[in-house]
């Protein structure tokens, strides 16, 4: 068969060591096709060093669009000419199957236009799979749960598809680029279903090298934007509940405990079973600092 050109978006700032173990796990790929690599240094001096042309090509590349992560993928989509596009994070590297796995699983389907694998967190040295459980993911579930193991660096897109009239671009006006990949899923998912692969062939890396792990209020403008931005979590109590579960502990975590209440009281009213309000509730007396609570779940793969 003809495998066709993937691109790959690779955004980064100031972790030179990561970005380059990244690159080197896209180069390793057993891919029988062409691949690009697009380097894109945001809100840091680039290093053109990195720069090759022998085997697979890798371009060193400014952001020239909206500062942010973002900003920073829509330059690098926005500079490719391959058939499809794929994200990796600085921070992440893939297995060696990856591509070929999830491009043959795109071609199986010719409606499809995306495609994630599961992933595999690792925190603090210890790696934790994260399976969906399924191989087709709806805008459906999606409204119900962010579900993590959809992780950007997973993603795999039809470059034709990545117009306005089609998916569109990355949202660069999501707040500080957080949920912006959330975001780009359910508008994928409205679409056409998102092809799912079970299987963790993608290396998640957690902790403090995280550019947004304690920015909490950032989190919180980020989901009240998807609040808005997206009625089919309002439209699914659990979904909601989630969300305003989360808009309660990081308001907690800032110490605004009106506006932790305020939220806590909204997620009870959508489902008094999220378990997210009990951690803000918890947070809120001072039982529990908000940041304890993340780290014990992140040594299990999991995230508030």
């Amino acid at each position: 068969m003809n495998w066709p050109s993937v691109g790959v978006v690779i955004p980064t700032r100031n972790r030179p060591e990561l970005v380059r173990k990244a690159i080197a796990s896209v180069r390793d790929q057993h891919y029988p096709g062409e691949i690009k690599v697009m380097v894109v240094y945001d809100q840091t001096e680039p290093d053109y060093l990195l720069a090759s042309a022998e085997g697979v090509q890798v371009l060193v590349l400014t952001n020239w669009r909206t500062s942010g992560l973002a900003g920073a993928r829509n330059t690098g989509i926005l500079a490719l000419d391959t058939e499809f596009v794929a994200f990796c994070d600085d921070d992440d590297v893939w297995q060696p199957d990856k591509l070929r796995r999830q491009v043959a699983a795109v071609l199986a389907e010719p409606d499809a236009e995306f495609a994630t694998c599961a992933i595999e967190v690792e925190y603090e040295g210890k790696c934790t799979p994260r399976l969906a459980g399924r191989s087709r993911v709806t805008v459906d579930e999606l409204a119900r749960s962010r579900m993590a193991m959809l992780h950007s660096s997973s993603f795999l897109i039809r470059r034709s598809a990545l117009v306005p009239e089609a998916i569109g671009l990355v949202a660069e006006d999501a707040p500080g680029s957080q949920n912006e990949d959330w975001d780009l899923l359910l508008r994928a998912a409205r679409r056409v279903p998102i092809v799912h692969l079970d299987e963790p062939l993608v290396r998640v890396l957690w902790g403090r090298t995280s550019h947004y792990a304690y920015e909490y209020a950032t989190k919180i403008s980020s989901l009240r934007w998807m609040m808005q931005r997206h009625p089919e979590i309002s439209g699914c109590k659990p979904g909601a509940a989630r969300v305003y579960g989360q808009l309660a502990c990081w308001s907690a975590a800032t110490g605004n405990r009106s506006q932790a209440w305020q939220f806590s009281k909204e997620a009870v009213r959508a489902n008094w079973k999220e378990p997210r309000t009990a951690i803000a509730l918890a947070a809120m007396t001072g039982a529990v600092k908000v940041e304890n609570v993340l780290s014990a779940l992140h040594k299990r793969g999991r995230g508030i």
